[in-house]
């Protein structure tokens, strides 16, 4: 998220490096997100290297891994697949009615309709690598702290 947020002052700096560094970000997540103008947030006058919804799903998610890794001790994954499903509802129905023209959503509405999915999406994630980590054998570095 800070990679996200900083690029767009980082091309308003004129550094050469910052500017390199922060093309290679909008290259990169140019790769993932259609980088609409009209569909993305602007900061100090630059377009963010990702739209409203790609901002949505990557803040949920860097915050959801976070609060995952903190109070998931212990737990499984649970009905993950149920609470992905549920929590894809909110973006799959204005990508949907967007698609057929009945919605025109703000950049606003995009974002905050992506943030259960991306939250969802992280905890399940997160969870899943701690319930690995918790269900391996414990080696001796492990086992014995230093």
């Amino acid at each position: 998220m800070a990679v996200i947020v900083a690029a767009p002052y980082a091309v308003r700096s004129h550094h050469a490096a910052l500017v390199a560094a922060a093309a290679m970000v909008y290259q990169g997540a140019g790769l993932i997100c259609h980088q609409r103008p009209e569909r993305s947030f602007h900061l100090a006058g630059v377009q963010l290297p990702v739209c409203g919804r790609c901002l949505g799903l990557y803040l949920s998610g860097a915050l959801g891994a976070v609060i995952a890794w903190f109070a998931s001790r212990g737990g499984t994954v649970g009905h993950g697949r149920l609470a992905l499903f549920l929590a894809s509802i909110p973006t799959a129905l204005t990508v949907s009615l967007e698609f057929i023209g009945l919605i025109h959503p703000t950049n606003l509405v995009r974002a905050l309709s992506a943030l259960p999915l991306g939250a969802a999406a992280a905890w399940i994630f997160v969870t899943s690598l701690r319930a690995e980590e918790e269900s391996r054998p414990a080696t001796y570095a492990r086992s014995h702290p230093s």
